[in-house]
């Protein structure tokens, strides 16, 4: 997808979802008209096939440190604006 498609999808799903007050029946065919714009990735595309792997969660210290880190981002972000 590019971007604009996936912001558009990712406006759409935020605006319409039953969850948050949307129509489940327009949310439903939203979706399908959506997705049915986007590309199928090719049937010989190897990323599909590689074994899902199950990671262990990271320690409290490091989980602490990338959510100071993520919110200093996101209060720079904001005084730019």
């Amino acid at each position: 997808m590019t971007p604009e498609q996936r912001a558009e999808y990712r406006a759409f799903v935020r605006d319409h979802h039953p969850d948050r007050g949307g129509d489940p029946e327009f949310f439903v065919a939203g979706l399908a008209r959506l997705r049915a714009g986007r590309a199928a990735p090719p049937p010989d595309d190897r990323r599909y096939d590689a074994p899902i792997e199950i990671v262990s969660p990271l320690p409290l210290p490091v989980r602490v440190v990338v959510a100071l880190i993520r919110t200093v981002r996101r209060n720079r972000e904001r005084r730019v604006d």
